[in-house]
């Protein structure tokens, strides 16, 4: 299945703030900042990246029921996608 703007909207605007959070601590590794502060932004970016991961999933899941919907044949089977939700988890 395509990744579509109408599908990924909302992943990647929150993958756009992971890499900005993954810079950020990159910043603060290099120039020996607060081990606290830096492991709670890696988690911040950790727990970002899973969500944009769910969020593909679930649009992939409304995208294919549509078109089972119409009566059309879906681009991934149930199966498939469900593979891939558990490779996330």
């Amino acid at each position: 299945m395509k990744l579509r703007p109408e599908m990924t909207g909302e992943a990647l605007t929150r993958l756009k703030r992971a890499r900005g959070q993954l810079n950020a601590v990159i910043e603060m590794m290099e120039t020996g900042q607060d081990c606290r502060e830096a492991l709670t932004q890696l988690a911040a970016v950790s727990k970002a990246i899973d969500r944009a991961g769910y969020k593909i999933i679930a649009s992939g899941m409304r995208h294919c029921s549509g078109a089972r919907d119409r009566g059309e044949q879906p681009e991934m089977t149930e199966e498939e996608l469900e593979k891939l939700f558990l490779a996330l988890a």
